[in-house]
């Protein structure tokens, strides 16, 4: 093994030591989570296993992964339902575990969740640590895990897969690692349509740097007109290949379903139309808020929902006075717009949330304060609630989380 692979496997190897205790109490906290789904599900003579690998979305992407694209459901409303407006990613994922391996393609969805759900946790954890240090790493990974949506984080859906490909790529943003960045946003781009929120971080800290740079050199060169600049044609060379590869896997998937569509451009648009999918500025999910308040029992969940939203703007405006990275700011702030804003199922606005954890940021340097004893405690309450009332009670329910 040459000097340089062994110094890679050394740092490696000291970064997991670190990231250890949040990937074992996210292990912890998911384990919970399963069995209480398991028992709970028993008792209602239902199979875990398949509300987790065969129900809901995961229907959707194991039938990409078993016959391609191309496959649609015509309502009796009219809607059209087609498989084009899953993104290939996780299909192909599993079509290829399940190539290598008996695992059929339900299981394959849910190993690669299993895997890239601790990938995920470690990403996070190596943003935290990164910004606000180690405790406040360990705190946002449990954070994560105790969602009351952290279910999901278990299923054969892609939420577990793109979290992890966002975490990594901002993570690469905020140690200057550009070309892998855009490699990651490009992945993060064929795993969900909100893959464009990475871009959009990649992007934006990228020009942001490159007028930080003009201004460095500047005054640099008012100081010393010998002096070299601080930044290496390389490093700017990297920049701009980072830059130029974070959209190609977004951009790629979307014009591909234009040509395949004959709608061009548009083409997604309207594949999404067809499951009432769409971007309104939150005009559907304000109408669905408001409906609530007609008669008394549901507009206690009606008032639920405000105090939700108003959690998530206080949490975003909050990371913004915190300084958060512009990288984590941008890419939580489209993540958040995306799913407040949709027109879709609003049962699923929680999940649709989920791989916006930098909004945990600032519960996290708070809960990394007090002592650990208290700290555990609070987890490990809200850990419980979270498997008993969404992971169990919700998800054996009759609609899709």
């Amino acid at each position: 093994m040459s000097d340089l692979a062994t110094r890679v496997a050394v740092a490696r190897a000291g970064a997991l030591r670190r990231a250890a205790p949040a990937l074992l109490g996210y292990a912890a906290v998911r384990a919970l989570g399963l069995i209480v789904l398991a028992l709970w599900s028993a008792e209602r003579g239902k199979s875990a296993y398949t509300l987790l690998t065969a129900r809901w979305d995961s229907l959707w992407y194991a039938g990409v992964a078993g016959l391609g694209y191309g496959y649609e459901v015509r309502l009796p409303n009219g809607d059209v339902h087609s498989n084009l407006a899953f993104f290939p990613l996780l299909p192909w994922l599993e079509r290829l575990l399940a190539a290598v391996s008996p695992l059929s393609y339900a299981d394959a969805g849910f190993t690669v969740s299993l895997l890239a759900s601790l990938a995920a946790a470690w990403g996070i954890f190596a943003v935290a640590d990164h910004v606000y240090g180690r405790q406040a790493g360990i705190a946002a990974v449990l954070l994560w895990a105790v969602l009351p949506v952290g279910i999901v984080q278990s299923m054969a859906y892609s939420e577990s897969l793109f979290t992890a490909l966002a975490a990594w790529a901002l993570y690469a943003v905020l140690t200057g690692r550009w070309v892998t960045a855009g490699t990651l946003a490009l992945l993060a781009g064929l795993t969900r349509p909100v893959g464009l929120a990475v871009v959009a971080a990649v992007w934006a800290t990228a020009l942001a740097s490159f007028v930080g740079d003009r201004s460095t050199t500047a005054a640099d060169g008012a100081r010393d007109a010998h002096r070299a600049p601080a930044v290496t044609g390389h490093a700017t060379a990297r920049r701009l290949l980072g830059m130029a590869l974070a959209p190609l896997g977004a951009a790629g998937y979307v014009l591909w379903v234009g040509h395949r569509t004959g709608k061009g451009p548009f083409g997604y648009l309207q594949v999404q139309a067809g499951w009432r999918n769409g971007f309104d500025g939150g005009y559907a999910f304000a109408r669905f808020v408001a409906d609530k308040f007609t008669s008394f029992p549901s507009a206690l969940a009606g008032a639920g929902l405000i105090l939700g939203v108003a959690g998530v703007v206080w949490l975003y405006v909050t990371g913004v006075r915190q300084r958060q990275p512009l990288a984590l700011l941008v890419y939580s702030g489209v993540v958040t717009a995306l799913a407040l804003c949709a027109s879709s199922y609003f049962g699923s606005k929680p999940r649709l949330l989920l791989p916006a954890f930098p909004l945990l940021l600032p519960l996290a340097i708070a809960l990394a304060r007090p002592r650990v004893a208290r700290s555990a405690l609070v987890v490990g309450a809200v850990a419980v609630a979270s498997a008993a009332v969404y992971g169990a009670f919700w998800l054996n329910g009759s609609g899709p989380p």
